[in-house]
């Protein structure tokens, strides 16, 4: 079968060989893209939060953990879905992994089925994830537009502030406050006082 990337990439971190390989075997057998790494930190190096995807973690690796990789991508605030690979012993830390966002753990050895239909979850997950960062960046992009005082003016706006309070807190005319209204509504496409909120209280993008 040929890889559709339209479906996403599926991320394997795993430090022992034959689990990479046998993954890797399974899902591109069921028509997933899957790029392997043998560390968290390889995978840290190359991974875009930009592109949609799901990873797969060993929960115990030499080096960096499954724990720790999720730590750092917490921080990062990635929208990543993430599955643990666990060990009968590991059900503990894979449970603690889940409180902190995981969405599933897996034991060894896997059920092949219910690991796809997991993967098929995360990327469904990680699709809904992107989208909402795409969101987020186009509204960055608007907000980049405007300039310094048409930013404090939009904050004021965003407060409720009414025109003449917008013009008495920047020590500016009415007529000026209703000139910087118009040039924020123009550059952010906005044709409504609502509109304009939708896209001042949109989430922020996220880190890279």
């Amino acid at each position: 079968m040929s890889q559709n990337p339209k479906r996403g990439t599926v991320y394997v971190v795993d430090d022992d060989e034959a689990v990479r390989d046998s993954l890797q075997w399974l899902l591109e057998g069921k028509d997933y893209r899957v790029r392997c790494f043998d560390s968290a930190e390889a995978f840290l190096a190359r991974y875009d939060p930009r592109e949609v995807g799901c990873l797969i973690a060993d929960i115990r690796m030499s080096g960096m953990s499954g724990m720790e990789l999720q730590d750092r991508l917490l921080e990062r605030h990635s929208p990543l879905p993430i599955c643990f690979i666990t060990g009968h012993g590991d059900v503990p830390m894979a449970v603690e992994s889940m409180k902190k966002g995981a969405l599933d753990f897996i034991q060894k050895p896997f059920n092949e089925e219910q690991l796809v239909a997991l993967v098929d979850k995360m990327l469904d997950v990680a699709r809904e994830s992107f989208a909402v960062h795409q969101q987020a960046a186009t509204r960055e992009a608007l907000l980049a537009k405007l300039t310094t005082r048409e930013t404090q003016v939009l904050e004021r706006i965003v407060a409720g502030r009414l025109n003449k309070q917008i013009a008495d807190d920047l020590g500016i005319s009415i007529k000026t406050v209703e000139a910087h209204r118009a040039n924020i509504m123009e550059k952010l496409g906005a044709n409504t006082v609502a509109d304009l909120l939708k896209i001042a209280l949109a989430p922020a993008p996220l880190k890279t």
